[in-house]
């Protein structure tokens, strides 16, 4: 918890109430930044009360200033429509759409800002609204003070994303708007809109962003965001991101991103205590929030994938995998293309590693360290520099997979 309008509680305790968060589509995946908000709306629906789930598909063209150092890039209808369709997706593995009277609903604010003129908008909302009490936000101020300024479609970004509150309070009984603490000045424009357009109540309740305990921004990594899309983010490394989490985040992150009750947790801090080096916390957070992500198959694939890159699984695991798979296990791992025809001839083990791949910088290099055992093919010591690798070698039709020692991995990709 980070901020909550007084009554936001006793509101909440009384009965059942409707309550919505803001979801950006400015890309057709939601990413780990967005866990926490989802998270929330969670514990919001299993209390009893209706998660709306809006996404912002006017918005989206619009672009929100808060927390941003430069405008965003403005989206078309069509692009928007597509990004909205795969964020549903996504939010339905995680709310339940069919639960009576308390079951979540997804609003997109085009369909009310696309019959709004300009004109009606500033009569009907713009009036209520002071140039002094929108100056006086944080997100404004910061922005209007630096360099690039910013333009008037940015400043109106307040009274539209107030307007939605205002418009879910009038037609769907929404009284609570919640978000991520950057959000906090434009809810309680929601909240003055309703109150100074029909002299209603409404409240507002948001949560800390989410850090990691260096201080560095969460959900990002070294390729950038950790998407929910297994197109995006493969569920190997999704896996891993989790696994790779530190101990300290791992004991924050695991009250946040899982259902688990206070006894599991204390349990599982316990044995990390008792043996750090088990990662005990770390695999429990990533097996829990990869199977609810990306289902049990997936989770387990991403085990066996792990497995295989320790050494603890043959090759023939690789033949459960699709190209796209094989692919995303060896991210970040050096590789090289070579044509099939040259594997049809014949290609010796020198030649592959120095000649029509760098895995060795020269021929001599790759002979030293394949006498000395210390280079494999498709996990299988090279046992001679002059044997012969052929297209029946391959693995699903497309891949070599190279190894000098037991941990440098080389992708040799034909085709």
């Amino acid at each position: 918890m980070h901020d909550i309008m007084p009554g936001t509680e006793d509101l909440l305790n009384k009965s059942m109430a409707s309550g919505y968060i803001g979801f950006d589509p400015t890309a057709d995946s939601l990413h780990v930044g967005s866990l926490a908000q989802i998270m929330t709306m969670i514990h919001f629906q299993q209390a009893g009360h209706k998660p709306f789930a809006l996404v912002g598909g006017a918005t989206g063209m619009v672009g929100d200033p808060s927390g941003k150092s430069a405008e965003r890039n403005l989206l078309s209808e069509d692009v928007l429509q597509h990004n909205l369709n795969g964020i549903k997706k996504q939010l339905e593995k995680f709310l339940d759409f069919n639960s009576g009277a308390n079951s979540a609903q997804m609003v997109n604010n085009y369909d009310w800002f696309k019959e709004l003129t300009f004109l009606n908008f500033i009569r009907d909302v713009g009036k209520h609204i002071t140039i002094n009490y929108m100056m006086a936000k944080d997100s404004v101020k910061n922005r209007i003070s630096s360099e690039a300024g910013m333009s008037f479609t940015e400043f109106t970004y307040q009274l539209v994303q107030g307007y939605d509150f205002y418009y879910l309070w009038k037609n769907y009984n929404c009284v609570l708007q919640m978000g991520g603490s950057d959000q906090w000045g434009n809810i309680v424009t929601g909240t003055e809109l309703i109150r100074r357009k029909d002299g209603g109540e409404a409240y507002a309740l948001t949560t800390q962003l989410i850090k990691k305990s260096d201080g560095s921004k969460f959900g990002k990594s070294e390729g950038g965001n950790i998407w929910l899309d297994p197109e995006k983010t493969s569920p190997y490394k999704f896996y891993q991101f989790w696994l790779n989490t530190s101990d300290d985040d791992a004991k924050a992150y695991i009250r946040i991103f899982t259902l688990f009750d206070r006894e599991t947790i204390e349990n599982l801090e316990a044995e990390q205590d008792a043996a750090p080096h088990l990662r005990t916390l770390q695999k429990a957070l990533a097996k829990d929030i990869t199977i609810r992500v990306h289902g049990e198959a997936e989770y387990e694939k991403a085990i066996k994938s792990s497995e295989f890159l320790f050494g603890n699984i043959g090759i023939e695991f690789l033949s459960e995998l699709n190209e796209a798979e094989v692919i995303a296990l060896f991210e970040g791992v050096p590789n090289f293309t070579i044509a099939l025809t040259d594997l049809q001839q014949g290609i010796n083990a020198t030649d592959l590693l120095a000649s029509q791949t760098t895995v060795f910088p020269s021929k001599g290099e790759a002979k030293k360290m394949i006498q000395g055992g210390g280079v494999s093919i498709n996990k299988v010591k090279i046992d001679s520099a002059e044997a012969i690798y052929q297209s029946d070698t391959l693995i699903n039709g497309r891949f070599l997979v190279a190894q000098k020692g037991k941990k440098n991995y080389f992708l040799i990709i034909v085709k």
